[in-house]
Parts: structure tokens; sequence; C-alpha cells
């Protein structure tokens, strides 16, 4: 046999160093995925209310009310709730994935145009 013998397998210590390694890995990307997916829901939330304010002001193009809008499904886990006056109105949206923060939109003057998510 030669001093320059073959191995054949990891050993033990090198396998470890592998595992720990790869775990230090995950630890440092799941946060980062997490706030990912909120940020994505928090997305769609905003993207369903901005859908929604569309469809209330064409009502009020052309009924001059926005009393009675039927609210539509929102996306994925998307839950939308809108109150209409004759003249103003307010929306929320909630999603199943961040449960406590509610999105929210009105119309009038002095509202932003944006959705407010707390």
């Amino acid at each position: 046999m030669s001093a320059f013998h073959s191995r054949r397998a990891f050993t033990i210590i090198e396998l470890l160093a592998v595992m720990a390694i790869i775990f230090l890995l995950a630890l440092l990307a799941m946060p980062r995925f997490g706030d990912s997916k909120r940020r994505a829901f928090l997305a769609a939330m905003q993207s369903d209310l901005h859908n929604l304010a569309t469809m209330a002001e064409a009502r009020f193009a052309a009924e001059h009310t926005y009393d009675g809008l039927e609210v539509p499904q929102g996306s994925a886990g998307v839950t939308l709730t809108f109150v209409g006056g004759a003249d103003t109105w307010t929306a929320a949206a909630t999603h199943t994935g961040v449960p406590g923060i509610t999105c929210t939109l009105s119309s009038g003057s002095g509202v932003s145009s944006s959705p407010t998510c707390q």
C-alpha cells in the first residue's frame, strides 16, 4: 500500500462542519424570507384597495354616488370591506397572512391617495 492512500468517504468532522455551515446560512436567510412574505401580503392588500378605489370612482362618475357598490373578491387571503355614502367612502383590507394589520383607504379632501397599513 502506498503512502498516498485514497479515502472513500468523508469523516464525521467534515460532515458536521458542512451541516453547521448550512444551518448558519439557513438561519440568516429565514428572517429575510419571512419579511419578504409579509411585504408581499401588504402589497396584495394595497393593490386590492387601489382596484376597489378605481371601481368606486367609476361608479361615482356614472351614478354620482358611492352607496351600494358591490365589493369584489380580493386576492388570495385578502378580505375587503367598503362603506360608501353619497359623496365619500372608506375601504379596508385584511390578509390572513398578517393578522392584526389592516390597510385602509378613504375618499375626500385631505386624504392620502395611498393606503395606510397599521
